[in-house]
């Protein structure tokens, strides 16, 4: 049986702003992102569409709890961060924040183990944007955790 898959070509005139950005990032770190958090989180992002975006993280000391496992606050930091950048991958003109997040853990992953972090968004509503992230291990056979989260629109305009 042969498949044949289709390439679909992106007229950059088309895509937003915000997703052009990140396509022209795609296999770099996050260094120079506009995010602090995501600057000291530095994961590398992976692939890229409109409200799905992946990052891959390596786990240092600095990110465990003193069991020396991710530590839960830093897995929930993953997730806000990463939905954050999905909202704005969406290329709305104002900004978005959370109101909410809710993050179920369901594995363990230590310092040196490398991270898969997965984003959707669920409702691309005007006023409130419902978001998904799943964090999986490298090779995606164990989910660490997910996390659910609201943002909402506020009156500061991106541009």
């Amino acid at each position: 049986m042969t498949v044949i898959l289709r390439q679909t070509t992106i007229n950059p005139r088309k895509m937003n702003k915000a997703l052009a950005l990140f396509q022209s990032l795609i296999g770099q770190d996050s260094s120079t992102s506009i995010s602090p958090l995501m600057r000291w989180l530095n994961p590398t992002l992976l692939s890229v569409s409109e409200g799905e975006l992946e990052f891959q993280y390596l786990i240092r000391d600095e990110m465990t709890n003193p069991m020396g496992i991710l530590h839960g606050g830093t897995t929930a930091a993953i997730i806000d961060d990463a939905v954050g950048a999905a909202v704005y991958s969406l290329g709305k003109p104002n900004f978005y924040t959370t109101v909410n997040l809710a993050v179920d853990y369901f594995a363990s992953a230590k310092a040196g183990d490398t991270i898969i972090a997965k984003t959707s968004i669920t409702k691309n509503g005007n006023q409130i944007v419902n978001t998904s992230c799943e964090i999986w291990n490298e090779d995606r056979t164990r989910m660490i955790a997910k996390g659910h989260s609201n943002l909402i629109k506020i009156d500061k305009d991106r541009n």
